[in-house]
C-alpha cells in the first residue's frame, strides 16, 4: 500500500478539525499548538430550556479511598474521597460557573462549579483556588488545586491528602456523582469521537486524547480539544511502550507518529507504518480512543 490520502474535510454533520489545521497538516499530524478553552453555556435566560448537565469523572484513574456509603456511615451527608497528592490539578467535571468558598468548616477549601438546571459539584479540602467567582468554564477546566493534608491551610478536618467531591441536586440534597453519571443519559462523559467513521481528527477526538492521557501519562493541562505541547508529550511518554525512543519534547515528528501508528494497528490499522498520519491511522486511533474507559 502506498502513503495514507487525507480527504477534504468539508460538508457532513461529523466533527470539525480545530480551525488552522491545514489540510497537509493533519497528513503529517502536526500539533495545533493554540485554541481558546471552552466554556459553559449560557445559563438562565428566560425562555430557554436547559437539559440535565453533561458530567464526567475527571478522577478516575485515581483510587477511591472513602465511598459513599464509607461518608454515611461516618456521618457525613455523603461524598467520595480519591486519593492524590496535594497540589493536584483538579478538572471541572462538567461545564458551569465558578464559587469559591473559603474555610467551608470541615470541608475546608470548596469550589463550586454550578451547572445548568440548578445542579451544582462541590469539590473539597482544596489547597488553592485558580479561578475567581463567576468564572465561566467548560468541562476538564482546572479550577483548583487539591489538598488535604493535616492542619494545612485550607484542609478543614482531612486526615490526609485526597479530594473530596459530591454534587447536589436542584432541591438542596447531596447526591452521588458517580450514580448520577451512571444513571444520566444526558451525561456519563465524554461524547465519543466521529473520528472512528469519517478519519478526520477534531476537537472531541482531542478531548478524548487528552483525558486518556490524563489517566495513564501524566497530563495536566484543560482537557479542551486543543492539543498543545504538554498534550504530546505526554502523547510521546504513552507511546514508549509503542516503540518510540525519541525525547519528550512534545513536538510530533514521524517517529512519535509512527509509534501511535502501532497502537493504531491493534484496533484495525492495516497500513504502512511510515509515521504519515492519514485517515485510516485515525480511524484506528479513535477506535482506541472511543473505549469506554477514556469517557
Amino acid at each position: 500500500m502506498g502513503r495514507e490520502h487525507l480527504p477534504g474535510c468539508c460538508g457532513g454533520g461529523g466533527e470539525q478539525p480545530p480551525a488552522g489545521l491545514s489540510r497537509r497538516t493533519l497528513l503529517r499530524g502536526t500539533a495545533l499548538t493554540t485554541g481558546a478553552l471552552a466554556v459553559g453555556g449560557v445559563f438562565g435566560l428566560p425562555g430557554i430550556a436547559h437539559a440535565a448537565p453533561s458530567i464526567y469523572n475527571p478522577f478516575s484513574g485515581y483510587r477511591i479511598t472513602g465511598s459513599w456509603q464509607d461518608h454515611l456511615n461516618s456521618g457525613s451527608l455523603g461524598g467520595i474521597d480519591f486519593g492524590m497528592g496535594v497540589g493536584t490539578n483538579l478538572p471541572a467535571c462538567g461545564a458551569g460557573t465558578i464559587q469559591n468558598i473559603p474555610n467551608n468548616g470541615t470541608g475546608g477549601h470548596t469550589v463550586t462549579i454550578h451547572h445548568a438546571d440548578g445542579y451544582r459539584s462541590q469539590y473539597m479540602h482544596l489547597s488553592q483556588f485558580l479561578l475567581g467567582n463567576g468564572a465561566a468554564v467548560g468541562a476538564g477546566a482546572i479550577v483548583g488545586r487539591s489538598g488535604g493534608a493535616v492542619g494545612a491551610p485550607g484542609s478543614g478536618s482531612s486526615t490526609g491528602p485526597h479530594l473530596h467531591w459530591h454534587m447536589i441536586n436542584p432541591s438542596g440534597v447531596r447526591i452521588n456523582p458517580l450514580s448520577y453519571i451512571g444513571s444520566n443519559p444526558g451525561g456519563g462523559g465524554l461524547p465519543k469521537t466521529s473520528t472512528e467513521q469519517d478519519g478526520i481528527p477534531g476537537t472531541i477526538f482531542y478531548k478524548r486524547m487528552q483525558n486518556w492521557l490524563r489517566i495513564t501519562s501524566g497530563y495536566t493541562g484543560p482537557i479542551d480539544g486543543a492539543p498543545g505541547p504538554n498534550t504530546y508529550a505526554a502523547l510521546q511518554r504513552a507511546m514508549r511502550g509503542y516503540g518510540y525512543t525519541g525525547p519528550i519534547d512534545g513536538v510530533m515528528g514521524p517517529n512519535s507518529w509512527m509509534a501511535v501508528q502501532r497502537l493504531a494497528a491493534g484496533y484495525g490499522y492495516t497500513g504502512p507504518i511510515d509515521g504519515a498520519m492519514g485517515p485510516n491511522s485515525w480511524r484506528g486511533f479513535a477506535r482506541f480512543l472511543n473505549q469506554d474507559r477514556w469517557n
